[in-house]
């Protein structure tokens, strides 16, 4: 736990530098005198013209200031700041130089509202008091190793290293603007600012309160069972069939409406990536029958395509006795697997924590005849060690360049430092390599990559880190 900071005063910025710092966008700002970057901290006060009081959302420490003057580029100093060259030529033609502090910004454990002042405008760059506020270091903006590495680029004045890509985000917030009715633009940009370590606050908890459906897939199937046994009607069936739809659907499966249909129609059947068709059925028991019947309506409507099909069944309940007794036999000969409405929960929420995780061509295999809740369990189980072992490579290589001063690192000498870290599953060379470039594919973004004159000589650098459910 951090201990705990005293913010006694307000450095005074215009509203745009601190949603840009709250953003990630920015680690710098350009104050009235210089800061000596002693650590002090202080609350950054958005000036709004417009309001009689503000929200106080941030704090931050100075980490160093910089005298800029006309001897050094202007053109990347802008890209770094989120400014046009001709921003800083006028305050230049002004006066023979300014200031550039770097800060560190926190979220507050609680946002205060405060009255604005006077002719705010007048306070721009300058500090303000405040009646003593009492926060902590748990809600970093960036993370340590990000902020170190934006400050060494604007320090040096070295452009950013995805420029193309920033100026994507701004043509999303524009978008957004116009169009808010499209979260896509929402959901793009946020993968977008991860990707160029803009933001760190977020990752670790989040809810995605668009996904809570997803805990309802196993209590619908219990419901199902609890309304059979109430001798209640046909609706919870339906919903649990809409859930298992929608299930499969967020796996990947494209789900047809034209083998649906009443009695004697096909719950579910799902065309690609591989034909599956699947009987839902609530209630707390799968009878003997179920098998042969999803058997025969399969057959009927596929037809000629019925062989290539895999058959599966989600229910609630257990298979009956007579079910248990002949399910070896029975689910043989008609290749049907059958799942708990729990097991297809784990398989959805797993696609929903790590969203490329569930590669549907190798969960087929595990789609073997009989109860195979046992199995997808192991298949979980081995996607997440998967991921286990990408989120260590991610922290290895973050680590080892912070350790060494290094800006890039190449497979060898991040495989010499792997096997001395604890839990490190053996790797050879080549496997950690071809881990390595996957981890910095622009689809996942969480390495970035130098190319090198061959593969031991590729260089790799940190972006942002793999969160791994359940990390502290």
């Amino acid at each position: 736990m951090s201990k705990s900071v005293l913010i006694y005063n307000a450095l005074c910025l215009p509203d745009i530098d601190i949603e840009h710092l709250i953003q990630g966008r920015i680690i710098s700002v350009i104050p009235q005198k210089l800061l000596m970057g002693s650590g002090q901290a202080f609350a950054l006060f958005p000036a709004d013209l417009n309001s009689q009081e503000v929200l106080i959302k941030c704090w931050a420490r100075c980490q160093g200031c910089q005298i800029i003057d006309k001897t050094g580029p202007l053109d990347i100093l802008a890209q770094l700041t989120m400014r046009e060259p001709d921003f800083f030529r006028q305050i230049l033609e002004k006066r023979p130089h300014f200031f550039l502090a770097h800060l560190r910004v926190y979220y507050l454990d609680t946002f205060v509202k405060v009255k604005t002042f006077p002719n705010i405008e007048q306070k721009l760059g300058k500090f303000i008091p405040l009646d003593d506020i009492y926060t902590s270091e748990n809600q970093p903006v960036l993370d340590d190793y990000v902020f170190l590495q934006r400050q060494k680029r604007l320090e040096n004045r070295q452009p950013p290293l995805h420029p193309q890509i920033e100026k994507l985000d701004s043509l999303l917030s524009s978008l957004m603007k116009s169009s808010p009715e499209f979260p896509v633009y929402q959901q793009l940009q946020q993968e977008i600012r991860e990707f160029l370590g803009w933001s760190n606050v977020k990752q670790k908890g989040t809810v995605n309160s668009d996904l809570d459906w997803i805990k309802t897939i196993s209590f619908l199937g219990d419901r199902s069972i609890e309304l059979e046994e109430r001798k209640s009607n046909y609706q919870a069936g339906t919903d649990f069939e809409n859930i298992c739809r929608r299930g499969l659907e967020f796996l990947g499966f494209r789900v047809e409406n034209s083998y649906k249909g009443g009695v004697g129609g096909l719950d579910l059947y799902c065309s690609d990536p591989f034909p599956l068709v699947c009987e839902c059925k609530s209630g707390k028991s799968i009878p003997d029958r179920a098998v042969e019947e999803l058997d025969r309506i399969a057959k009927r409507h596929l037809q000629e395509n019925y062989l290539q099909a895999v058959r599966l069944i989600i229910g609630p309940g257990g298979p009956t006795k007579q079910l248990q007794q002949s399910l070896i036999r029975s689910a043989k000969i008609s290749k049907t697997s059958i799942i708990k409405a729990m097991t297809l929960q784990k398989l959805v929420q797993l696609k929903a924590t790590y969203p490329g995780a569930v590669n549907l061509l190798e969960l087929k295999e595990y789609l073997e005849p009989g109860q195979i809740d046992d199995g997808i369990d192991e298949y979980i189980e081995k996607v997440e060690k998967q991921i286990k072992i990408r989120s260590h490579l991610v922290r290895l290589v973050k680590e080892y360049l912070r350790n060494s001063g290094l800006e890039f690192a190449m497979v060898g000498n991040l495989h010499g430092v792997y096997f001395g870290t604890p839990s490190s599953v053996p790797l050879k060379l080549e496997e950690m390599h071809e881990i390595l470039i996957e981890l910095s594919s622009p689809l996942t973004g969480y390495l970035g990559k130098k190319r090198g004159t061959d593969w031991r000589t590729d260089q790799f650098y940190y972006l942002r880190d793999l969160i791994v459910l359940g990390d502290n």
